[in-house]
């Protein structure tokens, strides 16, 4: 006699397990990021649209900081400084103990992440012809972690472990750019008397970290105080977070590290809340009254270009050359159709590009609204384009597909 009450559930796990793959290991975060954008975009567009701006960009009737006097400047100055603050740890256990602390290893990546940040600029400048767009140029420079990491993990074991890690050590670099050019070309002013008072809190941070201060409360309450100097400087305030990150000691006096404990605590908080919670303030594109014009207008049709074609042809240019050249081999095992899907998931550039469009055009809200559709555009594009090319392409043992090639080891 057959147990009913174990198969039966059997024919429910088929059809749902599909979905329930979408949500674990690298996928889920991009899928995500991907509903949270068609949410905000919808939430725009509906009877809803005035509630959805009034939520965001309402004036707040009581803030204890009356720079941040509407939620949207909460969510960008305020909790995205917790993203950046991951970022700056993850960049810290990988200059440290991962990826990039080999020198040679790190040759191809940071050459590669170079460039995509390079051409994707010069394709912007050169379709949009720069004048009152040029602020812009770093917009389509960025590439979004989670999101092609979500992609690349829709593919299943299809892709190497080589060509995961080479993609993550890419959007890292990128990552390292992307918070450089924040700090030198979107800071209009600085407040010398908070600079210097920022320096002094990150110079006491950097203190608790020689003196091998292992509790985390110390490094957590200067961390937000150095948020708020940084935040008064006229520097955005999220560089802070990752200041305040390269201070949390990497050590290991029991075999565990603090700077990864940290890391491992505050990553699904970045990935599942903050993020989602920026896409949907920032993603919603309202669309009444944009006519073809407005859509193919030079911003977004440059922001597409730079993050569909410059990103595409700048990584997968400088990989070949550094191959051919013999400065640097291209990822174990990886095909050449394989690091040009690859490069084009790069093209993805949703939560970095979103938060420098919002700094390029403070004052313009109209070329912010274009900037967003051109990053959602573009990012679109490259996420369906990368996972047909890499979906036809790939074909490789289960060892060189091994997942333990998606995180660099730390020891």
């Amino acid at each position: 006699m057959t147990d009913t009450s174990t198969a039966s559930p059997d024919p429910l796990r088929r059809i749902f397990a599909p979905v329930k793959a979408l949500f674990v290991g690298d996928a889920s975060a991009g899928v995500l990021l991907i509903l949270v954008a068609a949410a905000a975009m919808l939430a725009a567009n509906s009877p809803l649209a005035d509630e959805y701006r009034d939520l965001f960009y309402g004036k707040l009737p009581v803030t204890p900081i009356p720079k941040l006097y509407d939620l949207h400047l909460w969510i960008n100055d305020g909790l995205m400084a917790i993203f950046f603050f991951v970022v700056g740890l993850e960049v810290k256990r990988e200059l440290v103990a991962g990826s990039l602390a080999d020198p040679a290893a790190r040759r191809l990546p940071m050459l590669a992440a170079l460039a995509g940040m390079a051409a994707p600029a010069i394709v912007f400048m050169i379709v949009s012809g720069g004048g009152q767009y040029t602020s812009g140029w770093a917009i389509p420079a960025a590439t979004d972690i989670a999101f092609a990491m979500g992609v690349l993990g829709l593919l299943g074991n299809r892709v190497p472990a080589s060509l995961r890690l080479f993609l993550l050590t890419v959007a890292i670099v990128d990552d390292i750019g992307a918070v450089l050019v924040i700090a030198v070309f979107y800071t209009p002013t600085i407040k010398l008397t908070w600079l210097l008072a920022a320096a002094l809190v990150l110079a006491v941070m950097v203190g608790l970290n020689r003196l091998k201060v292992g509790v985390f409360w110390p490094y957590i309450l200067l961390a937000l105080v150095l948020w708020y100097c940084v935040l008064n400087t006229g520097v955005h305030a999220t560089i802070a977070g990752v200041l305040a990150a390269l201070t949390i000691p990497m050590r290991r006096p029991d075999g565990n590290s603090m700077l990864e404990r940290l890391e491992h605590g505050l990553a699904p908080w970045s990935a599942y809340l903050v993020v989602p919670v920026f896409g949907f303030a920032n993603a919603g594109v309202s669309l009444a009254g944009m006519g073809a014009d407005a859509l193919l207008a030079p911003l977004p049709v440059a922001i597409a270009a730079g993050l569909v074609v410059g990103k595409q042809v700048g990584i997968f240019s400088i990989v070949f050359l550094a191959d051919k050249s013999g400065f640097a081999p291209r990822p174990e095992n990886a095909t050449w159709p394989e690091v040009w899907g690859i490069s084009i998931l790069c093209g993805i550039g949703f939560t970095m590009s979103l938060f420098i469009g919002s700094l390029a055009f403070p004052n313009q809200p109209l070329f912010i609204e274009e900037a967003k559709i051109g990053i959602l555009t573009g990012s679109a594009i490259s996420a369906i384009l990368g996972f047909v090319v890499l979906r036809m392409t790939t074909s490789h043992t289960a060892e060189e597909c091994d997942d333990q090639g998606q995180q660099p080891s730390n020891a």
